[in-house]
């Protein structure tokens, strides 16, 4: 046991304790960012906040929630909305920051792609940060079935049926997910406690996984380039901070994010006064109807995309039913990014307007998955411009998956032999 002094205050008293000092040298104030960032790289810290809001409106509103078929619609459109003060503000900052993370994470990932910040070194940043995706749209589905709406009984009726295309056992494990032949009480229950218990324990757990991948290898930045930490660290801890290339997480960063945090705040809860409604289906303001379908059944706007990959095969291939293929593709697509440090073959870490191939791929990419997310929102029998609604994501579908598996390891297998350009 360390020898134990009489303490000169309450920081002091903790330090002998818990080691304070050095573990805010390690965590914050040692912890070392390189300079040449941008406002992009505050989206990690913007998603944090969001976070926590959706932890503490979510226990608000636990308080009022029934689970049970009979009063969930109730109990949300009604008490919380109409009757318990200020129930109404929590439920539109509940739902906003629901739809508005994942615009963050989007915005995050694909700031991550354009910098190749998943690579040399950065693999478990990023295979951390996609298993971090994968929850909270676990989160997000098991979060949009509790209102017990038109749509959130519809939606949960439509991805439980999912299952039933596992070889063999699917039957089985719709059953066991939904607890009974059909979406029911017991759905209801089960969704309930993976949204507030079990989800949020593993994600919480996920995002101090996510951090600690970030201690090593430390943080991307905008050229890509090699820094050595300890040496500009060095630096700036001698008093050269002119001259050093990186600077401490707090004050230095966290002062600038917390700038962006309030500018992002000011559009936020203009978002949850004025137009919440884009996060608030106006179907799923009717009662769950076992005995009435929605003329055209669709999830939120952030897992549009993959949906759209769901249907995008409408046609057996090679004896293969077009629901096989198309829940194969949608796994994998669920999946697909997980394995960006494998399609990617070269080995410069370089924004993508310094690689030119790459450059074109990343937008190609970007402008795709806009355009499935826009026809999976539509009627797959519609038409556009002509053309089929069901031909257009066919073909976006497979543009999806050709630019991953086929186009980018071939760009970046030639960028590697040409040296890097």
């Amino acid at each position: 046991m360390s020898q134990i002094r009489k303490s000169t205050g309450i920081i002091d008293w903790l330090d002998q304790r818990i080691a304070l000092n050095k573990m805010m040298k390690v965590l914050v104030s040692e912890y070392w960012i390189p300079k040449n960032i941008n406002f992009l790289w505050a989206m990690g810290v913007i998603l944090t906040t969001l976070f926590v809001l959706l932890l503490i409106t979510g226990f608000l509103l636990m308080m009022y929630y029934k689970p049970d078929i009979n009063l969930a619609f109730d109990s949300v459109n009604y008490t919380i909305m109409k009757e318990v003060e200020y129930g109404w503000l929590w439920r539109h900052i509940h739902a906003v920051a629901a739809s508005v993370i994942f615009l963050i994470i989007y915005i995050h990932t694909f700031t991550a792609i354009y910098y190749g910040s998943y690579k040399k070194g950065r693999e478990l940043i990023w295979v951390s940060g996609m298993l971090l995706f994968i929850l909270f749209s676990a989160e997000a589905f098991s979060g949009y079935m509790l209102p017990w709406g038109q749509m959130s009984y519809w939606a949960a009726m439509v991805i439980t049926n999912l299952f039933g295309g596992i070889p063999v056992i699917g039957d089985a494990v719709v059953e066991w997910i939904r607890g009974d032949y059909a979406v029911s009480d017991s759905t209801l229950t089960r969704f309930f406690m993976l949204h507030v218990c079990l989800l949020p324990l593993v994600l919480i757990a996920v995002i101090a996984l996510h951090f600690y991948t970030l201690r090593i290898p430390h943080v991307n930045n905008e050229t890509g380039e090699e820094i050595d930490f300890d040496i500009e660290a060095e630096k700036y801890l001698k008093g050269d901070k002119a001259n050093a290339k990186v600077i401490p997480f707090w004050p230095g960063f966290l002062a600038k994010d917390f700038m962006y945090i309030g500018f992002f705040m000011i559009f936020f809860f203009y978002l949850v006064c004025f137009h919440f409604n884009f996060a608030m289906d106006p179907i799923n303001f009717e009662p769950g109807n076992p005995l009435k379908t929605p003329p055209h059944i669709y999830p939120e706007w952030y897992f549009l995309w993959q949906y759209e990959i769901l249907r995008g095969f409408f046609f057996d291939i090679f004896g293969f039913s077009a629901y096989n293929i198309g829940l194969i593709a949608f796994a994998f697509a669920g999946i697909a990014l997980f394995f960006m440090p494998i399609y990617d073959r070269s080995d410069v870490v370089a924004p993508a307007h310094e690689r030119k191939g790459f450059f074109v791929w990343f937008w190609l990419l970007v402008i795709d998955m806009i355009v499935l997310t826009i026809f999976g929102k539509l009627p797959a029998d519609g038409v556009t411009m002509g053309i089929s609604n069901s031909w257009i994501g066919f073909y976006s579908t497979i543009t999806f998956f050709i630019l991953l598996l086929v186009v980018l390891p071939i760009i970046t297998t030639l960028e590697k032999k040409r040296g890097g350009k």
